[in-house]
């Protein structure tokens, strides 16, 4: 997959609105996947069509979560701020960016204290595991930032331990997982590494790989590198 440029393809595809092609692809599976890890319940065919006909597709005697189709939208924005931005050395402004387009128009959005596209300011935790605390969560981000930027050339060892640190630190109120794992697409693009996509049903897998990196890298690096060989099937299939 060296020799194939992922980002070029995406952008192209996503600029003259092409139908059917990895962006369109990439759009569908990406938000489905991610938002469905944190608990959406719309299927893969529901965001398919909310995608392709910006209506919400459901049967009789089904309902539907709001929250879970603006999600479902705002993802689809941040693909595309995504690959507009994606050249671009990693930076705080463009990750609160990615939260603000995520969290907008959210029911959590219209409480004061949520804090859309800005860090957390209540403590939170990941399972029973604590987090960063509100008043050190800049700092945190600013080393975190500093070390990754300093790397010459991120490989996908670093760009996972990236993750890690990220979700550790936990920085907003909500919605890190699926900013986290739109920081690890943009990343794989810029240095040129196929990126992954996650799926829903490893759900239990990336969640103990995260919480067990630390000391056991094995379980959350082999979650992401099968997702990633998925990915570059459907990069050839379109693009070899």
């Amino acid at each position: 997959m060296q020799d194939v440029d992922i980002l070029r393809q995406l952008s192209d595809e996503k600029n003259a609105a092409v139908k059917g092609g990895l962006y369109h692809q990439t759009q569908i599976k990406l938000s489905f996947n991610s938002n469905r890890i944190e608990g959406s319940r719309l299927s893969e065919e529901q965001t398919r069509y909310i995608f392709e006909t910006n209506t919400v597709g459901v049967t009789d005697g089904e309902t539907a979560n709001v929250d879970d189709i603006i999600e479902t939208v705002n993802h689809f924005a941040c693909f595309d701020y995504l690959l507009v931005n994606a050249e671009k050395p990693l930076s705080e402004c463009i990750i609160k960016e990615f939260h603000r387009l995520l969290k907008q128009g959210t029911r959590q959005s219209r409480l004061s204290w949520f804090n859309v596209g800005e860090y957390k300011s209540r403590p939170n935790m990941v399972g029973n595991a604590e987090t960063t605390p509100p008043n050190r969560v800049a700092e945190k981000m600013s080393v975190l930032l500093g070390e990754y930027n300093a790397l010459e050339k991120p490989t996908v060892a670093d760009i996972i331990t990236f993750h890690v640190r990220f979700e550790n630190i936990h920085p907003f109120q909500d919605g890190n997982g699926r900013v986290g794992r739109l920081i690890m697409f943009k990343e794989c693009l810029k240095y040129g590494i196929c990126p992954f996509i996650i799926g829903h049903e490893h759900k239990l897998y990336y969640y103990r790989g995260l919480k067990e990196y630390n000391h056991e890298q094995g379980v959350l690096t082999d979650t992401c590198l099968p997702a990633q060989d998925e990915y570059a099937k459907l990069v050839r299939y379109f693009m070899e």
